[in-house]
């Protein structure tokens, strides 16, 4: 168990997560702006994308790379860092680090050796897609990238067919059209948001069920990093769970004696566990009551 004080001196650093626009540069916060001008070390995905910002915000700051390709050599680096006492922010190139991005190794790795970790509030694409579509916000699962493979995205998709929650996916627009696809072969034609260019002026929001949307992509060229929210199952109700609720007991034990050709005793198993009851109550209910 641990226990983090956030704003608690222990005499080492603190590693600080940030945001950063996802396409308008106003949406940066003040306190990302205050707080990327105070630490001592900025931990960038792409430090020329993040030099950029900077320059427009005026902030002259120590800058390294941390990525994909050099986290581990990387991060013992930062840790060494932290743990002498220096502050360090880490961004991605957009949005909230750690989402989908190799900054949630270097959290990790902060928490494992017990180094503060404050997380800044800020842009996320998907939260802006999700709340703009329309759809239920109630409940809803932030997946990110599906696999590329045909085979590792179809037994996803497979795997998620089931859930209630909508469901949120980050996608290339060079894959979104055979992404679209299996999600209706999959996923059958629910209801679906793609939203893209978020925050930028050629911000766009397609809203209809998944055949509309790949007519529409039949007639559009798609750019830029997209969104796809998709509407969670519907169909729990008319399941194997429910469709019982109108039949008596006596009528239900009937119906997989001659639909599905069970025994009267296998009949009234099944019945037992649709209703959660026991195989002695079903039996008294057609049997001692008669």
């Amino acid at each position: 168990m641990q226990i983090q004080k956030s704003y608690e001196n222990k005499g080492q650093g603190t590693l600080y997560v940030v945001p950063t626009p996802i396409g308008n540069l106003e949406d940066i916060t003040f306190r990302a702006i205050h707080t990327l001008k105070k630490v001592d070390l900025i931990a960038a995905e792409d430090t020329r994308h993040t030099k950029k910002l900077l320059t427009h915000f005026e902030i002259k700051n120590q800058l390294v790379s941390y990525h994909e390709h050099n986290k581990i050599e990387r991060a013992n680096q930062i840790m060494e860092r932290l743990l002498n006492g220096k502050e360090i922010a880490i961004v991605s190139d957009a949005g909230m680090p750690a989402i989908s991005d190799p900054g949630f190794d270097l959290v990790r790795e902060a928490i494992d050796r017990e180094i503060n970790v404050v997380v800044l509030p800020g842009a996320n694409a998907a939260l802006c897609a999700l709340v703009g579509s329309g759809l239920s916000t109630s409940e809803f699962l932030f997946h990110g990238f599906l696999p590329r493979k045909k085979q590792e995205k179809e037994a996803e998709l497979t795997r998620l067919k089931g859930l209630t929650a909508t469901l949120i996916f980050y996608e290339s627009p060079y894959r979104l059209k055979d992404t679209l696809r299996m999600i209706s072969k999959r996923l059958g034609n629910r209801q679906i948001v793609i939203a893209r260019e978020i925050t930028k002026i050629y911000e766009q929001i397609i809203r209809g069920n998944v055949e509309e949307v790949l007519d529409w992509m039949e007639k559009d060229v798609v750019k830029g990093e997209c969104c796809i929210i998709v509407e969670g199952n519907k169909e729990e109700e008319e399941t194997d769970i429910l469709w019982w609720a109108s039949l008596t007991i006596p009528e239900h034990v009937l119906h997989y004696e001659q639909q599905d050709r069970l025994s009267h005793k296998e009949a009234m198993k099944q019945v037992a566990i649709d209703r959660s009851m026991t195989k002695r109550d079903i039996y008294r209910q057609i049997h001692v009551k008669k």
